[in-house]
């Protein structure tokens, strides 16, 4: 009969394993090294990040930005990691316990990154003189007030809700490879 110590032993590293296998096929299940990427698929592993998704893929930005451009930080590459994480479990934790909100808002820390993440890609817009006398106190403001307070629908259009959103019911993210030409303008296209 084996002694209580050689027991224990066989009993914690079975439990060892056990845990280190489940934490292995977690990882494995929720996608966790497609969130070290910049592939804006990674995004979508969450459902309800689907009609977001879309209505970037339907943007102006898809070509020139992903989430990551503008969702996290660029100053430095530890703080960008550590924003992915801090963030991103957050936003697993919500998502797990499924208290997700139907209008999403971005927490004050995500505001902060977006901001300085659209400055810093159109500093010239910010800076140049010639975008005075457009709007009123345009030129004053322009680094006082957050973008999307004017530029609304960019670049994710009129979200109100996750499930006011059209074609929201897509299982699969829209095929990042088809450009996006509407009919009507392919023909017009197509005829001359």
């Amino acid at each position: 009969m084996p002694d209580k110590k050689t027991r224990w032993r066989t009993v914690a590293v079975f439990l060892i394993a056990v845990i280190t296998g489940l934490g292995f096929f977690m990882a494995k299940e929720a996608e966790l090294v497609s969130y070290m990427s910049d592939d804006p698929l990674a995004c979508v592993n969450c459902h309800v990040m689907t009609p977001v998704y879309n209505s970037w893929m339907h943007s102006s930005h898809r070509q020139w930005a992903s989430c990551n451009d503008c969702h996290v930080p660029h100053n430095n590459i530890v703080n960008q990691y550590y924003f992915k994480a801090k963030d991103g479990l957050f936003h697993a934790s919500v998502f797990t316990m499924r208290a997700e909100p139907e209008v999403m808002f971005m927490r004050e820390a995500s505001e902060e990154v977006v901001q300085d993440n659209c400055i810093r890609c159109h500093v010239q817009q910010v800076t140049q003189t010639k975008y005075d006398g457009w709007i009123d106190d345009h030129a004053k403001n322009r680094t006082d007030r957050q973008c999307w307070s004017c530029h609304q629908e960019v670049p994710h259009g009129k979200i109100h809700g996750i499930s006011t959103i059209r074609n929201n019911i897509a299982p699969i993210p829209t095929d990042t490879e088809k450009t996006v030409i509407p009919e009507w303008l392919e023909k017009q296209i197509n005829d001359k």
